[in-house]
């Protein structure tokens, strides 16, 4: 299969995949027992005011009808508008487009703490296979994503701003270093997967003869491991690297409520309590195409890596 068919294909399915994930939520939404504007205007609210919701919100027209106005605010690129602002109907995706920068930042932080962690431990573990090293790399990985990130972001709010005044708490989030603590409580629970892949790949490519071939030329170990083993063992690490990060971007829930960061994932917390029918879907809506396009990146360098893949 050549490089644009594989493309084109990939993009298919992502497609389907987008469309597939935004009506289900839609569907679900409505399936939800309760009644949103209740959630929206409040106890003292008007009877103007919530029939303003009402009628923002669409609710007073068929669910066919609501799909296809939701569908239309995707064209037109405003994603809905933000009800209980409904006299100045505001686009929602003002709101997403405000959050979606700061849980960006958090995924990057997250998964660039997770590779300065997996690929050393895992490089080890691959090289001093069987030995005490192995053993305490395995025990590290599975220390990061055993340890609940509710508790350990906690932990760290108490050890590293509460008694030792290094890092800035929650809620600091116009300071650098207050990406941080988030990050490294990202990256740790990431990092497990990471590595356990970089030691299985490492050991694939280990005994292959390009790597008795190095070594028969007199290369230092090192050389020999970084630049042609660990070259050769990273594709299915990025992989796995790309879904984490595609999984990132879907938000942060826990983590952006313990440091108290704005972000996708405390907007989609917020709009579900609240049942804000237009920002969880343009939410669901933008976090599914995140999630997908970052995996399509990923198997088209894949398969630009390696041609086997456009075949599968």
């Amino acid at each position: 299969m050549s490089l644009g068919a594989f493309i084109l294909r990939r993009l298919g399915s992502s497609l389907a995949a987008i469309v597939g994930a935004s009506l289900l939520v839609f569907l679900f939404l409505h399936l939800v027992p309760g009644d949103p504007v209740d959630n929206l205007a409040g106890g003292d609210a008007t009877p103007d005011q919530r029939a303003a919701i009402v009628s923002c919100m669409h609710l007073d027209r068929p669910l066919h009808a609501q799909l296809g106005l939701f569908l239309a605010s995707v064209v037109d690129g405003t994603l809905g508008r933000q009800c209980p602002d409904a006299p100045h109907k505001k686009p929602v995706a003002d709101l997403i487009f405000k959050a979606f920068p700061d849980t960006l930042k958090l995924a990057l932080g997250g998964m660039i703490v997770a590779i300065l962690l997996a690929l050393p431990l895992g490089i080890v573990a691959a090289v001093r296979r069987g030995t005490w090293l192995d053993a305490a790399a395995s025990g590290v990985s599975l220390a990061g994503i055993s340890i609940p990130t509710m508790w350990m972001g906690p932990l760290f709010i108490f050890l590293f701003y509460v008694q030792l005044a290094w890092l800035p708490g929650p809620g600091d989030t116009d300071e650098a270093l207050s990406l941080l603590m988030p990050s490294v409580v990202v990256g740790t629970h990431l990092m497990a997967m990471l590595s356990r892949m970089t030691r299985s790949s490492l050991l694939e490519v280990l005994h292959d003869d390009y790597m008795q071939t190095a070594r028969a030329k007199g290369l230092p170990h090192a050389t020999v491991i970084l630049k042609h083993g660990l070259r050769n063992a990273l594709l299915p690490v990025i992989t796995v690297a790309g879904m984490q990060f595609g999984a990132l971007l879907a938000g942060a829930i826990i983590t952006e409520k313990i440091f108290a960061r704005p972000g996708i994932g405390t907007l989609i917390y917020e709009s579900i309590r609240q049942r804000n029918y237009p920002v969880i879907q343009a939410s669901v809506l933008v976090v599914a195409t995140s999630y997908v396009m970052v995996n399509v990146v990923v198997d088209i360098l894949y398969g630009l890596a390696d041609p086997r893949i456009r075949k599968a």
